[in-house]
């Protein structure tokens, strides 16, 4: 049997660059390896401080466009399972069975938990939820046994608490029913938004969407941050940490290697402008997204929500296996 693969995607909006390179290249260069699991993880987005109690409403058509996304990208429904969490009420109580054996002040001191608090300016005004969103995700990748994860940058120290959660009940029961879960974390762990902005976000606004049109990225490019004290084309710029060349290595084609590396060269000595290098990385980007556009024709909502449908059903099937066992090793079945 082929080893299992699981992630997965909180629809709070639509997939962006910054997902390819952190994650979906990793899957779809694993699909046909691993027998690969996808979890769309709508719960999760009712803990998102951003989504108030008048966006809840917002996170079901989220989950279809998210998932058209990654059908988009190529990650087919004869390769990939997608399953919904709301769907599968087993994965809450794995999760409330996992929360008796990690402490409140473990699960504070979750470092993406923390900094999120932090950027956010949250306070204390975030919901249990929000904290227990490390229980809730090995619920999600230990329902189907995930061995191997790839997920972007931030989700490392998730990851690292549902491997603590899995090493602890394969002790509790003196047995391996879970896997011991692999991290792969994306060529590009965090993509720079075009705002500048260390990482690239939906709440900040510095993105381009897998979905967006030519003239949305040209929009969006022609408004990319560069390099702040290049006053004039004439002047010497810096290459390292500036998106258009961060963007430019990220996704363009083996063909244009060549010429990036010139525009390298001429914009370190002041020989090319900054609109010239936008308008190449716009064909550029144009080029990348293309095959995703004519693929994403191909999926109308009745088509995604079909497919949502089946690989629930059989994810489900693996849930309630997952959590018998579980429960199992505590003694919980009369």
């Amino acid at each position: 049997m082929k080893k299992r693969l699981m992630t997965g995607f909180t629809p709070t909006g639509k997939l962006h660059l910054g997902h390819y390179v952190g994650n979906l290249e990793n899957l779809l260069k694993l699909k046909s390896e691993y027998d690969a699991f996808l979890i769309l993880a709508d719960v999760h987005a009712l803990g998102t401080p951003s989504f108030s109690n008048l966006r809840y409403a917002e996170i079901q058509g989220y989950t279809i466009d998210v998932t058209r996304d990654l059908l988009s990208v190529g990650l087919s429904e004869d390769e990939v399972t997608y399953y919904v969490e709301s769907e599968i009420p087993e994965i809450y109580e794995l999760a409330a069975l996992f929360s008796m054996y990690v402490s409140h002040n473990r699960a504070l001191r979750n470092p993406t938990i923390k900094d999120e608090i932090k950027v956010k300016e949250l306070g204390d005004q975030f919901s249990l939820g929000f904290v227990n969103y490390p229980m809730y995700q090995a619920a999600d990748i230990l329902c189907v046994k995930g061995e191997m994860v790839p997920v972007g940058k931030d989700q490392e120290a998730h990851l690292e608490q549902a491997r603590e959660i899995s090493k602890t009940f394969n002790m509790i029961g003196k047995n391996n029913n879970f896997p011991e879960i692999k991290t792969l974390i994306g060529r590009v762990g965090k993509l720079i938004g075009t705002d500048g902005n260390p990482k690239m976000s939906k709440s900040l606004g510095n993105t381009i969407f897998l979905s967006a049109s030519p003239e949305e990225v040209e929009k969006k490019v022609m408004n990319m941050y560069t390099d702040p004290k290049r006053i004039h084309s004439t002047d010497p710029g810096t290459v390292e940490g500036n998106p258009l060349f961060i963007y430019l290595d990220a996704f363009s084609a083996e063909v244009h290697k060549n010429q990036i590396e010139q525009y390298k060269e001429l914009y370190k000595e002041g020989k090319v402008g900054d609109v010239e290098l936008k308008k190449y990385l716009i064909s550029v980007l144009n080029e990348f997204l293309e095959p995703i556009r004519e693929r994403r024709k191909q999926y109308d909502d009745a088509k995604v929500l079909d497919i949502l449908k089946k690989g629930t059903e059989k994810a489900r099937e693996e849930a309630k296996n997952t959590l018998r066992e579980v429960k199992e090793t505590l003694k919980l079945i009369y």
